[in-house]
């Protein structure tokens, strides 16, 4: 049972009645199964109906869903002979952004991308996803790697921003990340980056500014958080939904202003419903988006990657 977010609780409430049923039931001394298929069918119906009409700001609650598949879920489920590659040769490890060589359906490649964990202990220790200075310079040792072996790289971006504090700061957050977003866009080999859940600020973008940027239909990716917009502009978080309207954060609004190239279809329900179907449907645009820039040259992704940025917020 995944857990309910506070606008699914007419589905909530269904699943409950649904399981109080079968649990009286335990005995089989009544058959209750038409009971339960019909209301059963009543919480599908309602949840297809109530996913195909999300606001941003519930597309945002669904993105930061605990229960969504994270950067290692998609490394086990997609990715074989996957090769951990730790430090960036300078101050530490931070493991809010993990990566390495790996085989991606019959490529090699790079991968990386942030983790924010699962469970206390390890949102602790990988920082929730938060990238400090360090991680984003093993990003760019990682990339530089991946140019120098030919090998395209495969990103996956899930984080509500950079780690923001003092001693990032210290160490050189800013430059930090406008040199990983500077290695990706000099990047001689195909890149596909995937907002999986998160993309959120310079901290998304210095992960993400590839050939190819495939997104969730329920992710969302945004200059800012929603709450962060609304203490800004109101001075209270309390705005963070009107926030997210005007914002445009959803798949589909980035989709039609041209900030990303395709968006992956999730399980009814999102992806935390059923991250088997949901990682595998990522495989699939991945694969198709690698293959597309197969027979390109390196002068030609690096002119490709700079028309698609160039070519932003372009009127007429």
């Amino acid at each position: 049972m995944p857990s309910f977010l506070d606008f699914e609780k007419p589905i909530a409430e269904l699943q409950a009645r649904i399981d109080e049923l079968r649990e009286s039931d335990a005995d089989g001394a009544v058959d209750i199964s038409a009971e339960v298929g019909k209301l059963q069918a009543k919480s599908d119906k309602l949840l297809k109906d109530t996913f195909a009409k999300l606001t941003p700001w519930q597309k945002t609650q669904v993105a930061r869903h605990p229960e969504r598949p994270h950067f290692r879920d998609y490394v086990a489920g997609l990715f074989d002979e996957f090769l951990p590659l730790a430090g960036d040769r300078a101050f530490a490890d931070d493991q809010a952004i993990l990566g390495g060589f790996a085989t991606f359906r019959g490529r090699r490649v790079m991968v990386l991308g942030h983790e924010k964990g699962d469970d206390t202990a390890s949102r602790l220790r990988h920082n929730f996803g938060m990238g400090k200075p360090e991680g984003y310079r093993k990003a760019i040792r990682l990339l530089e790697l991946a140019d120098r072996f030919a090998l395209p790289v495969v990103t996956l971006v899930d984080t509500s921003g950079a780690f923001p504090g003092i001693q990032a700061e210290e160490r050189g957050q800013a430059e930090a990340i406008a040199r990983s977003t500077e290695a990706c866009l000099a990047l001689g080999v195909p890149m596909v980056a995937s907002v999986v859940g998160e993309g959120g600020s310079g901290g998304a973008v210095a992960l993400a500014s590839g050939n190819r940027v495939l997104m969730f239909e329920h992710a969302v990716y945004s200059v800012i958080s929603p709450e962060g917009c609304a203490s800004i502009l109101w001075r209270t978080a309390d705005k963070a939904p009107e926030a997210a309207e005007a914002m445009k954060v959803t798949a589909q609004d980035l989709k039609a202003l041209g900030v990303i190239d395709a968006i992956v279809r999730e399980p009814v329900g999102g992806a935390h419903r059923d991250p088997a179907a949901a990682i595998a449907s990522l495989g699939d645009a991945i694969d198709g988006a690698l293959g597309a820039m197969a027979g390109m040259d390196a002068a030609a992704l690096r002119r490709d990657r700079r028309d698609k940025f160039l070519k932003m917020g372009r009127i007429g």
